[in-house]
């Protein structure tokens, strides 16, 4: 033992990079940091040489050309004489809008169906167990399609709402209609706007950030108050009831602000050939949403049922044993144990549907892969940039969203001693 600590403390040798357990890793680990770096290196450095053989050179100035192509469902202001930035945000825009909504709907869905498979009723219980076998098990794109073709062939063509005798008619008292150009919508208008903030990149309404502020806002007043909640709870052992204070919290500024500005619904109308007025949501929209939510769904209702299956049955048997009914035990027993497990599997399933809006170009969804990743490279010729570029913005959004779910999953994580 003495002559190897004598070995350990003697004069340092290159050798003992390789054979002392002390610089062992380190050697290793700087080794293959180098090899990365070289491996890098040469292939930027063989990348810019066979663009410079191309007589190309590697720029980001297409970005600021004209576009010259059209883009149907736009968020914000953009017309084809708008530069390439332009359309990358709009499809940027889009493809941000149709994958949280398709998150949300995928989420209600998979709770629902992951829930009623464990039902007692053995014909509910197969049905979710058909529902989550057939929709997993084929791929989301001929989903997409298949909806696509639905709303474009089975919906009633606008025409068909014309006349007395029409042949379809609207809903939610003559506010929404369902053709085969789309789903027609009210759209929120202002009669006092407070109008819009030119950037670089196109116009920003000042309406929708002030809403936003008013309703920042107000979850920051709820949190105010259910903090207050349970410090008065912790101090006299009584939660006050604080219901009516968080629907005052957020009714009241939002409502004011409306007034304020003016609120007002602008109703799709029948006119010509056509809907005018309202906002459209086109088939690709809808075939994209609905196809990536109910496939999705199907992968988080298994994920679900997981994470109720992993708690003790204990649980729900002490829950029932104080006189909760099953729903209430669902809801406030068991759902809030296995969110620790569900949370983490659930991430994976939001970054696929950012990933899958891709497929929306199957439909002609005019998301960030249509516009930056295809029609932008095909009228520049930049493609390593455009890709380049797409990727980054990409895994941006989905570090963005592992970066949120991994600070509700710190939240809800249960806390050890």
């Amino acid at each position: 033992m003495a002559t190897r600590n004598a070995a350990r403390n003697g004069p340092f040798r290159l050798g003992m990079l390789l054979r002392d357990t002390r610089y062992r890793n380190g050697t290793i680990q700087v080794i293959t940091f180098a090899l990365l770096a070289i491996g890098l290196f040469w292939l930027v450095d063989n990348t810019v040489r066979n663009l410079a053989a191309l007589g190309k050179d590697f720029s980001f100035e297409f970005l600021w050309r004209t576009a010259g192509y059209d883009i149907s469902q736009r968020p914000i202001d953009y017309s084809s004489a708008s530069n390439h930035a332009s359309a990358a945000l709009v499809g940027l825009l889009n493809t941000l809008i149709v994958a949280v909504m398709a998150c949300i709907t995928a989420t209600v869905v998979g709770i629902f169906a992951g829930v009623l498979r464990l039902s007692n009723n053995w014909i509910v219980g197969r049905l979710m167990t058909l529902y989550v076998e057939s929709f997993r098990n084929v791929p989301a794109l001929l989903w997409i399609i298949v909806i696509a073709a639905i709303m474009s062939e089975a919906m009633p063509a606008p025409t068909d709402f014309r006349g007395d005798n029409a042949r379809a008619s609207m809903f939610l008292w003559n506010s929404v209609a369902v053709t085969n150009r789309g789903i027609y919508v009210p759209l929120p208008g202002f009669s006092s706007s407070l109008g819009k903030f030119d950037l670089p990149f196109g116009a920003i309404s000042l309406d929708l950030l002030a809403t936003i502020a008013v309703l920042a806002g107000s979850f920051a007043m709820h949190r105010l108050l259910l903090d207050n909640a349970r410090r008065r709870q912790s101090r006299t052992g009584k939660r006050p009831h604080i219901w009516w204070k968080s629907i005052a919290v957020f009714a009241i500024p939002v409502l004011a602000l409306l007034c304020a500005l003016g609120f007002h619904l602008q109703c799709p109308e029948l006119k010509g050939l056509n809907f005018t007025g309202g906002l459209q949501l086109r088939n690709s929209l809808i075939a994209l949403w609905i196809g990536l939510s109910i496939y999705t769904g199907a992968f988080i209702a298994e994920i679900v049922r997981s994470g109720i299956l992993a708690v003790s049955r204990g649980q729900t048997e002490a829950a029932h044993a104080l006189g909760l009914r099953p729903g209430q035990t669902m809801r406030l027993v068991i759902l809030p144990q296995a969110l620790r497990i569900i949370v983490p599997p659930l991430i994976s399933q939001y970054l696929n549907i950012t990933k899958n809006t891709s497929l929306g170009l199957a439909v002609g969804y005019m998301d960030l892969r249509s516009t930056l990743g295809g029609i932008t490279i095909n009228q520049t010729g930049r493609e390593l940039e455009g890709m380049l570029l797409m990727m980054l913005i990409y895994v941006s959004i989905s570090l963005i969203i592992s970066a949120i779910m991994n600070v509700y999953n710190n939240r809800i994580m249960l806390k050890e001693r």
